[in-house]
Order: structure tokens, then C-alpha cells, then sequence
């Protein structure tokens, strides 16, 4: 059980609980804001927060928390301008008799540089280039699948419903950062496989800096 929120931030530090089953994190207010997520909580921390014509039992527990929400959160919203997210992305429910809610706390982080969303299919190469005089700086990767029409092409498709594999990744950064152009094939025999009979994509998010300003 879950509750629908939209947030919405312009610089400073927000911290919004969210009683819907939606909720869109929104920075492009300017062509420089980006999400930074500081902290997520999943689940019933007090009860008061969506308590709304909810039964006793249902807000009681205020101990329901899902652990690695926090992280969840960073690697779906970090470094994007938008950021939706939905119950659907954890795998598990830490309390099925609690109505919970998602709680987090995140800025706009406003920087210089533009940034790439770079999705690149399975086994397909991810190609990543800065202008002269530049290198790159990788904010966030995951190696996975998290909505059935991306990389669906011509897939078969009883292999794009688990839209809940995710494996986040420091690869991609650890080979790339600091270079000028970089390829990496989106493989699991490069990152792993949480999820084997699922079709998956490499989503990344990278910036250009000058070089030597690191």
C-alpha cells in the first residue's frame, strides 16, 4: 500500500513526503539544475504524514522502512533534471499491512556544465565524447531495466516486463572519467547480470569539464 505527490525545487535543500503513487522531482527550472538526492526514506516514520482516511492499523507502525531506498533514489534521480519515480522500482515491501509513503530530501545542484543522458542497449557500445580541451565527468550509471519501452525494438517480450533490475554501476566512470572520448560495450559479461533472462540498457548521466578542473 502506497500514497501521489509531485515535488518540485528551485536551489535550497527540500525535503517533501510524497502520499501518491507518482512523484516528479523537477530541476530544469534552469538550463543548470540538476538533482542531488541527500536521503529517502520508504515507508511509515511517524503517524501523521498520508494519514488520510486511512484505518489505525495501516499508520501504526512507524519502524517500516526499506532498506536501500536511500540508494535507489540516487541512482534513478542524480545528476537529471527530471527525475519519476513509482513504488514499482523496489523489489521488495518491507511492511504489506502499512500505508507508506516516500520521503526525500534533495537539491538542485546549479553548475557550468551541460549534461548527457546516454542510453545505450545491450551490447550495443556506449560512446562518450567532450569537445577539445575537455574531459568527462560521469555522474551516475546503471546497468539494467526500469520501463518496458526503452531498447524494445524487434525484443522479444516477455523479456522487457522486469522493470525492476537495476545494478548501478562505478564502471563506467572508473574507465571514462578524466578522458576525452570514451567506449564501453552495455554487456554482462562487463558489468554483471542481476537479472538474466531480462533485455537490458546502460542509462548514464556525464558532463564535459576543462581539463585540468577537476
Amino acid at each position: 500500500m502506497c500514497c501521489v505527490g509531485t515535488l518540485q525545487a528551485a536551489g535550497d535543500l527540500q525535503t517533501f513526503p510524497s502520499c501518491l503513487f507518482l512523484i516528479s522531482s523537477l530541476c530544469g527550472l534552469t538550463e543548470t539544475g540538476v538533482i542531488l538526492v541527500q536521503e529517502s526514506l520508504y515507508g511509515r516514520a511517524d503517524t501523521q504524514t498520508c494519514a488520510g482516511g486511512k484505518a489505525e492499523s495501516e499508520i501504526t507502525n512507524t519502524e517500516c522502512s526499506l532498506q536501500g531506498a536511500d540508494e535507489t533514489i540516487k541512482t534513478r534521480c542524480n545528476g537529471k533534471k527530471v527525475c519519476e519515480v513509482t513504488p514499482a522500482i523496489f523489489t521488495t515491501d518491507p511492511c504489506s499491512e502499512t500505508f507508506k509513503y516516500l520521503e526525500t530530501s534533495y537539491s538542485c545542484r546549479y553548475i557550468k556544465h551541460q549534461f548527457t543522458h546516454l542510453i545505450t542497449c545491450e551490447h550495443s557500445l556506449a560512446h562518450l565524447k567532450c569537445d577539445d580541451g575537455q574531459v568527462i565527468h560521469v555522474y551516475q550509471a546503471d546497468f539494467g531495466r526500469r520501463d518496458p519501452n526503452i531498447c524494445s525494438f524487434r525484443r522479444d517480450n516477455q523479456r522487457l516486463q522486469n522493470v525492476k533490475c537495476s545494478l548501478p554501476t562505478d564502471k563506467v566512470a572508473e574507465r571514462c572519467n578524466g578522458r576525452n572520448s570514451c567506449s564501453m560495450r552495455a554487456a554482462p559479461s562487463v558489468f554483471g547480470d542481476s537479472c538474466p533472462n531480462t533485455y537490458k540498457y546502460l542509462e548514464l548521466t556525464y558532463t564535459c569539464r576543462r581539463e585540468n578542473v577537476y
